[in-house]
């Protein structure tokens, strides 16, 4: 059996080539990714999932802004491929989306397989009532209202809450907003 536990900063080359190994290269091309780059993922909200002393598994929630609205972006979700199918994704999230709710955060959006993610709560957006950045099909964007009526309000364009690190021409240019 595996324990989570919040993510630590010597996690972080582990979590690292779990998600190389989860998701490969293209995975910075997708628009979720581009939403990250240059923003550190929102602290305390970074878990993993530790079994026999091994990362098994990793998530973490990212810093959007939907419309005029604050918001999270869930993921990347990483689980070792050995893991798979043993609610340690599931769990992984459910951490994640408790301590969110406890520090006061209204949403949580992602892209994603609704039957998967429907396990954790999150449900269908109508389409086309946020918009991410680049080419995203709507039937796999999905959200969580983590306060009654958040998913209600929430439309608009998907942008980076901040930039901590301008690491590419956009960050470079925005500076602290987006």
């Amino acid at each position: 059996m595996w324990d989570i536990r919040a993510e630590l900063p010597e996690d972080a080359p582990l979590i690292d080539a779990l998600v190389e190994k989860s998701f490969g290269p293209g995975r910075f091309a997708k628009s979720a990714y581009r939403l990250r780059e240059g923003v550190a993922a929102e602290q305390g909200l970074g878990f993993v999932a530790i079994e026999d002393g091994e990362l098994r598994g990793s998530v973490r929630f990212w810093p959007v802004i939907v419309g005029h609205e604050k918001a999270l972006l869930l993921g990347p979700l990483a689980v070792e491929a050995e893991q798979r199918g043993q609610g340690m994704g599931i769990a992984l999230m459910q951490r994640g989306i408790e301590e969110a709710r406890g520090q006061g955060y209204r949403a949580v959006i992602l892209v994603g397989d609704l039957p998967y993610y429907a396990r954790a709560g999150f449900s269908a957006l109508e389409k086309d009532k946020i918009k991410f950045p680049g080419p995203v099909d709507s039937s796999r964007i999905l959200g969580l209202a983590l306060v009654d009526g958040a998913l209600e309000t929430l439309s608009g364009a998907v942008c980076r809450a901040r930039i901590d690190d301008p690491v590419c021409a956009d960050g470079a240019a925005l500076g602290a907003t987006a």
